[in-house]
């Protein structure tokens, strides 16, 4: 039963963020949610009360990827990959989100304590370093794969993304390219 809750959690999430980007998050409401998932809005209620209970959802899903994320790794060239990695297959749609719909979702993602984690991805790219070129090596490698699974339409592809990502966090890590 458990595992199914979980589904239905997860479809309910990805049939938001779906409203959520075509008509933004203000407009958008639990009744075409329900509609769009074909349930009243008496089931969907039993899973979330609110837009903003489903956005805190996937802001906490976030966040709980980025802890097991800095749990795994060390080395900044694997995080950054494995970073990529999890925009890429989960959050970019929640990342776009929160960036087209900044003001109306302020409150929410502050309360998420993403901030704070990714001060600590940050840090963790910066693999120690004081630096000052070391700092903007890691916040613009962080952009690079933030920033464009983000967008929306066609642009460029994550390899791409994240292979410029890792050039920019370590210059010179493959010589002859």
């Amino acid at each position: 039963m458990a595992g199914r809750r979980t589904d239905t959690r997860e479809r309910i999430q990805r049939v938001a963020l779906e409203l959520f980007a075509e008509q933004g998050y203000e407009a958008s409401s639990l009744r075409e949610i329900a509609e769009r998932l074909n349930v009243t809005k008496a089931a969907l209620y039993y899973h979330f009360r609110t837009k903003e209970d489903i956005v805190t959802s996937l802001l906490e899903d976030w966040g709980a990827a980025l802890d097991d994320l800095l749990e795994r790794e060390s080395r900044p060239a694997e995080l950054l990959t494995a970073y990529a990695g999890l925009v890429e297959s989960r959050f970019g749609p929640v990342m776009g989100l929160v960036q087209r719909n900044t003001t109306a979702l302020k409150a929410i993602a502050a309360g998420a304590g993403l901030a704070d984690r990714m001060i600590r991805l940050h840090e963790r790219l910066c693999g120690g370093s004081a630096d000052p070129e070391v700092d903007l090596r890691a916040r613009l490698a962080l952009v690079a794969v933030q920033l464009n699974s983000a967008e929306s339409g066609p642009g460029t592809s994550p390899e791409v993304a994240l292979a410029v990502g890792l050039d920019i966090l370590s210059p010179g890590r493959n010589p002859g390219t």
